[in-house]
């Protein structure tokens, strides 16, 4: 028998989980999310206008040994002083970093989702004692090298190449370009071809020949440091190769697990934006009453939420299939499609509701639209996972 309950009885919804979201979770899970909220609010909240305005974080060391000491570094990895937690609480932790910044959940995806993945499922036994402990905790930085300056959605046209030589160690030569971490990092998961086809190799960045310099000019992802990777005769030993895969397989499970970390990250920067905006439309008065009032306006925050909402769920059916083993791929680009371009959607949107206030950094909206404007094309572009899904859908590849 249905159980029907008075809504009169009911408590009120809450203006900002207007579809009882929370009910979602566990206690674990928000158990989580509120630690890393916390660290948030008192660590970087302060300062992420200054840093994106500045273009850079001062204390980035500083701040990564904090992401480490919480635990978010390398989070959904298990063993080598990673803590081991479910792929939904990841994608929590994403949604609540990105909410205060793309570039600092960028810090963290780029840590652990590329260049510790990497290291933990293909690397050897010495190769995850020496890196990833060292990277859990935060007193060692990453980066993953595949993007080239001519080759970004193509990466099997990659031109770094490493040859073994006689006495077995590798040279290698080339670059990458659009890399997160890179001028501070530690140690570099770098990708090239060899005569046994893709391989990957863990590069120590204070290497003779290894250079990465910083980009600058940029007007995205501005609290996130990126820089290239110029490799120029980087002599390496035998045992710098991640020696469980070759081909495209490696550098392609890595995007797979950041892809996912995206698609819960997204969602935070959404949620900050429609907040913001909602809390403006309220108390923003024009012709004599809220600017909330106004059909046009609720129209925009209605359309805004309904979106928020419908990624949110996408995310959480993604988290569960991962967190149960049964999520592919392909999926993972449904959910990377969908919340990036939506959430990018809906910080546009909201810039509109702040009117001329939109535009500055005392808001955080226009911070993330632009942010996003990145997250939009990294780890794989609109066009791309378009394509994914329409070969899902026909049974037909268009890549070629």
């Amino acid at each position: 028998m249905t159980s029907h309950a008075d809504p009169t009885k009911l408590p009120p919804l809450d203006p900002t989980d207007p579809a009882s979201l929370d009910s979602l979770l566990t206690d674990d899970e928000k158990a989580v999310r509120s630690a890393v909220r916390a660290f948030l609010d008192k660590e970087c909240e302060p300062h992420i206008a200054d840093w994106f305005e500045q273009g850079g974080i001062p204390g980035i060391r500083e701040l990564t040994k904090g992401l480490g000491e919480l635990g978010v570094l390398g989070m959904h990895l298990d063993g080598y002083g990673c803590a081991g937690m479910s792929a939904t609480e990841y994608g929590l932790a994403c949604l609540e970093i990105e909410a205060t910044d793309s570039g600092l959940r960028s810090l963290v995806s780029v840590q652990g989702s590329l260049a510790m993945f990497s290291i933990w499922r293909w690397g050897s036994e010495e190769q995850r004692q020496e890196w990833l402990p060292q990277m859990a905790a935060g007193d060692a930085i990453g980066c993953f090298g595949l993007t080239e300056p001519d080759h970004g959605s193509d990466p099997g046209s990659m031109t770094t190449r490493a040859r073994q030589e006689p006495g077995g160690d590798w040279i290698l030569n080339g670059r990458k370009m659009w890399i997160s971490n890179a001028p501070y990092s530690d140690v570099a998961v770098i990708w090239a071809q060899t005569d046994e086809g893709v391989r990957g190799f863990v590069v120590p960045t204070d290497v003779p020949g290894f250079s990465a310099p910083e980009i600058k000019h940029k007007l995205s992802l501005r609290a996130s440091a990126t820089g290239e990777l110029v490799m120029d005769d980087v002599r390496l030993p035998a045992d710098a190769v991640l020696p469980e895969v070759r081909g495209l397989k490696g550098p392609l499970s890595a995007l797979n697990e950041a892809r996912y970390g995206i698609t819960w990250g997204a969602l935070g920067a959404a949620r900050s934006s429609l907040e913001v905006a909602r809390r403006y439309s309220i108390d923003r008065h024009q012709f004599g009453r809220p600017i909330g009032g106004f059909q046009l306006t609720q129209q925009k925050l209605a359309d805004m939420s309904l979106e928020y909402i419908k990624g949110y769920l996408l995310a959480v059916h993604l988290g569960r299939r991962k967190d149960a083993g049964v999520l592919r791929p392909e999926q993972v680009s449904i959910g990377k499609l969908n919340n990036v371009r939506e959430s990018l959607e809906i910080c546009r949107t909201a810039r509109t509701i702040l009117g001329g206030n939109g535009i500055s950094l005392e808001f955080p909206v226009i911070r993330h639209m632009n942010n996003l404007e990145s997250v939009l094309t990294y780890e794989g572009t609109v066009e791309m996972h378009t394509l994914v899904l329409g070969q899902v859908l026909t049974g037909q590849s268009a890549f070629r």
